[in-house]
């Protein structure tokens, strides 16, 4: 089992994506620049071609964690609304922004229903309001 989350350890980084990936990244990029400068001109077609898919692993892992977190912050957005449905029989209020929304899954039923009121009410940040709550629900699921 993880470690019990808290403000302080909530963030996650995948070392083999965030650490690994993006340094063997970095590194394709830096010999494919170093391969097309010093290449001869019958390998110049080739040395171009390795240059050019520097930028699109770079944009293929960008484009891989920004949709993975798109889909899991509708799934949080559902889920929040869902959850302040059941204790008061209402929507979520639509001043709340998704950062917010998103920040308040962390706080357990008994402090969520005056998170959220005091979300909307000072316009707090998602760090505002995880800061402030004292029984910490922790998220396994989140990449």
């Amino acid at each position: 089992m993880a470690q019990t989350q808290n403000f302080k350890n909530h963030t996650r980084t995948v070392k083999g994506f965030h650490g690994a990936l993006f340094g063997l990244i970095t590194l394709f990029i830096g010999g494919s620049l170093n391969y097309w400068a010093k290449a001869p001109s019958d390998n110049y077609y080739l040395a171009s071609l390795l240059v050019l898919i520097g930028p699109i692993f770079v944009l293929f892992m960008w484009f891989t964690r920004t949709f993975a977190l798109k889909a899991q912050d509708r799934a949080i957005r559902a889920e929040e609304n869902f959850r302040y449905f059941l204790l008061t029989q209402k929507p979520l209020p639509s001043a709340l922004r998704l950062s917010q929304i998103i920040a308040l899954r962390f706080a357990p039923d008994e402090e969520f229903l005056a998170l959220v009121d005091e979300a909307v009410a000072n316009k707090l940040s998602a760090k505002e309001i995880k800061g402030r709550i004292k029984n910490w629900k922790g998220d396994y699921h989140r990449v």
